[in-house]
């Protein structure tokens, strides 16, 4: 019954900044992880950022100082903040929610980064 709702995609030009959401809905336990991974044409899907409800954050070295994510647990809705933007950050984005051991998806939202 838990579902993520994505919004924010879009297209940008390099050195913009975009800001994702992912709100989710349904029986959803207070504790958890809630992170933003990306996939590439021709490429593996990655870890871009995760948060849990206590408000630990991990990032993955290419969006170290650039990205920044966020939670408001009360909304069940996590953010990405995406500043400084480059070409190689244009990606399909989803949002992940990870209730231990349970595993849940966003459809994904395409951002574009213009050079």
């Amino acid at each position: 019954q838990v579902q993520l709702a994505e919004s924010g995609g879009g297209l940008v030009q390099a050195g913009g900044s975009l800001r994702l959401s992912c709100a989710a809905s349904g029986n959803i336990f207070s504790i958890n992880t809630m992170g933003w991974y990306r996939q590439a044409p021709g490429k593996q899907r990655d870890m871009v950022a995760t948060i849990t409800s206590g408000g630990s954050t991990n990032y993955a070295d290419s969006v170290k100082g650039r990205f920044a994510i966020s939670r408001d647990n009360a909304k069940n809705t996590v953010y990405l903040q995406m500043n400084s933007l480059k070409s190689e950050d244009t990606a399909v984005y989803y949002c992940a929610l990870t209730i231990w051991p349970l595993e849940y998806w966003g459809q994904g939202t395409q951002v574009t980064v213009s050079s």
